[in-house]
């Protein structure tokens, strides 16, 4: 009887204070913490690398699980430049956790919050200051100089700690729709002058052409004006009466009236 007794109180004292096993997914590390009821120390008991479990225990044990995978951490901002014009854009860091830091990430950098906690307006003041330095003309033409300086003040940001830049870059950058709007007729005036200086290029050189070919004329007619001469004119005109002679069609009849029977051939001084 009295061992029943015992085990009975045992049973309901474990009830009580309830049996845990907590668990902790792939990729992920967890921070292993005892909530006691009626007796126990509390506070940190182990960490567990995922998959995995910590173990069925007597104590109220719970767990934090960190992932620890590289994560991409996205910022959108609309900032003045410069030149006071409010320009959007998106800044993306990739940051990974070091292996085996559970306990320091829970302790120290406020566990599953570390990254709004530690980094995120650190990470956003960088960004706010390098882009302050450009105006809004600039800034697509200094994408990668303003990267590199909100890299390297981040990854000195986090030196020392469990956390690491892997990647940042820019993404789109975004004016105003005035200013697009500006853009967007400055490029389409632009294209219109294009168009026109080629115009301009086909005229002229049409031109040429057409001067080249009033040179090529005036020289043939000179050429030919040189070479019709008297002889050479009623030569092909006792040509053509020999043609036309011949022919079995032909009524026309021919009455010399110069010298010799040939045609007379006045020149007109």
């Amino acid at each position: 009887m009295k061992k029943t007794l015992l085990a009975l109180a045992v049973l309901i004292t474990l009830s009580s204070i309830g049996c845990s096993n907590p668990h902790t997914p792939a990729g992920h590390e967890g921070y292993v913490y005892e909530e006691p009821r009626i007796f126990g120390k509390g506070g940190f008991r182990g960490a567990v690398e995922g998959p995995g479990n910590y173990g069925v225990s007597l104590w109220r044990n719970k767990v934090i699980n960190i992932d620890m995978r590289p994560q991409t951490y996205r910022e959108d901002f609309k900032i003045l430049a410069k030149d006071d014009l409010n320009v959007s854009f998106r800044f993306e860091a990739i940051i990974r956790i070091e292996p085996k830091s559970v306990e320091k990430i829970v302790q120290q950098y406020s566990g599953q919050d570390w990254y709004k906690r530690f980094i995120q307006e650190p990470f956003r003041a960088f960004v706010r200051n390098a882009i302050q330095q450009y105006t809004s003309r600039e800034l697509k033409t200094k994408r990668e100089e303003i990267a590199e300086e909100v890299r390297g003040n981040l990854r000195n940001y986090v030196k020392d700690t469990p956390f690491t830049l892997v990647k940042l870059v820019v993404g789109n950058i975004d004016y105003p729709d005035v200013v697009a709007k500006a853009v967007e007729n400055k490029l389409a005036a632009q294209q219109l002058l294009e168009e026109k200086e080629t115009q301009k290029e086909i005229a002229i050189k049409d031109a040429e052409i057409k001067i080249e070919e009033a040179k090529g004329i005036a020289e043939a007619q000179k050429i030919i004006n040189s070479t019709l001469t008297v002889n050479y004119l009623q030569h092909e005109a006792i040509q053509a009466q020999l043609k036309m002679a011949s022919s079995p069609n032909h009524t026309t009849v021919y009455i010399p009236s110069g010298p010799n029977g040939i045609p007379l051939v006045k020149t007109v001084p």
